[in-house]
């Protein structure tokens, strides 16, 4: 009997970063701003940014402090309310409270992007910031959103995390909105256990977080400006703010930075692959009547490292939970979103938000039977048959007599 994938662990670091590490160890040169310049994350920075096509980057400690240093780099005021959707992780709405603002939440449709007429009703003219979580690399209508905060000037934050190399109308995801935001922990494309990283064209947006990441005296001109750039855009936004702001010290370290740079060039394949994976795999789960996998927008290129799908005429809770334990006996872990315990991405449990929790039926609804598989991008045919196998079967046990009934 062949034996379940293992779809937990990360891919190998890669053989040209034990070089670097070496060094790093023996030097103890693990602080980004020890050298006086060429610092594995000042590289990093300059090298990511590139790979993007934006001007700048900051390296941090998570995307959720990326998230929280965009905030606090646009200057909100205290209270201003931000929108996000409401299928995210708890780390969004926690990243606006912490920046002193109010989250916002916008009901979420059964494809898990964004309900547009929601999000018109809510874009008031008292928003201060958008921020766009393209959840498990699903992308909302981005033309839609653009058009709609462009008219009202209000900035728009692309939380990325799980969208490196997934492209909108060819356009990267994170350079669409005013700021990108990206996550290097274990479970993303690109593993570095923790850390991430904000990419923008705003020179002053960039100065401000840079001081606030943690760019104490004048460390920030170890930041580097792009190729070519002679303008002294940067120097003189970092002068604007020098001594000015808060240092909230969430810097990225220079081994991090060496583990995150060896994986760069292998970011291409691994969205080729893993889009080629859930590409095989969705066609398998849609044959099913109990299964369905929403489809990309036409405008969208993916790069996805799991699967999500929803259950089909599944009526009960208990037909759901029924469903992910059969699953589970044949080895294939399913989250249920809205039926696992204290879920970080179920709305109803964020309740360190200030004030009244909206009920957002729609995106209640969609999270009691959404599902989630990871399905990162260097299994095998094999493996994927076998994943695809063992839910198709899982959803036959709980519905398969139900149908035969009903035919």
């Amino acid at each position: 009997m062949a034996l379940a994938p293992n779809v937990y662990d990360a891919e190998p670091i890669p053989e040209s970063a034990r070089a670097e590490i070496e060094r790093l160890l023996q030097t103890g040169d693990l602080f980004r701003y020890t050298a006086p310049e060429d610092a594995p994350v000042s590289l990093l920075e300059r090298e990511f940014a590139d790979m993007l096509g934006a001007k700048y980057a900051l390296a941090v400690s998570s995307c959720s402090a990326a998230l929280f240093l965009s905030l606090e780099a646009l200057g909100l005021a205290p209270g201003t309310p931000v929108l996000i959707p409401a299928f995210t992780f708890a780390a969004v709405p926690s990243s606006i409270v912490h920046a002193n603002c109010q989250p916002v939440l916008v009901e979420v449709g059964e494809d898990y992007r964004i309900d547009m007429k929601d999000f018109a009703a809510k874009l008031t003219e008292d928003v201060g910031a958008v921020i766009i979580s393209h959840m498990r690399g699903h992308t909302s209508d981005m033309d839609a959103i653009m058009a709609l905060c462009d008219a009202k000037g209000v900035p728009v934050i692309e939380d990325a995390a799980h969208s490196l190399g997934t492209t909108w109308h060819g356009r990267k995801v994170g350079t669409i909105g005013r700021v990108g935001c990206f996550s290097f922990q274990s479970y993303k494309l690109i593993n570095s256990g923790e850390g991430g990283i904000l990419i923008t064209d705003d020179a002053d947006l960039v100065a401000r977080a840079v001081i606030m990441s943690g760019a104490y005296e004048h460390n920030w001109a170890k930041h580097k400006a792009p190729a070519g750039d002679n303008t002294g855009e940067m120097d003189r936004a970092f002068a604007r703010w020098q001594n000015k702001l808060p240092l909230y010290n969430l810097r990225l370290s220079n081994l991090s930075a060496a583990i995150i740079r060896s994986q760069l060039p292998e970011v291409a394949r691994r969205v080729r692959d893993g889009r080629a994976n859930h590409d095989y795999v969705a066609a398998q789960l849609n044959a099913s009547p109990w299964l369905s996998v929403p489809p990309a927008l036409p405008p969208e290129e993916r790069a996805p490292d799991s699967i999500q799908f929803n259950l089909m005429g599944f009526v009960s809770d208990a037909e759901a939970r029924a469903f992910a334990e059969a699953a589970a006996a044949r080895g294939v872990k399913v989250q249920v979103f809205g039926l696992s315990t204290d879920n970080a991405r179920a709305f109803w449990n964020w309740q360190f938000i200030p004030g009244d929790r909206p009920d957002l039926p729609r995106t209640r609804e969609m999270l009691m039977r959404a599902c989630d598989v990871r399905l990162p991008a260097r299994l095998t045919t094999p493996d994927l048959d076998f994943i695809a196998g063992a839910l198709l079967s899982a959803a036959e046990d709980i519905k398969g007599e139900l149908r035969a009934y009903g035919t």
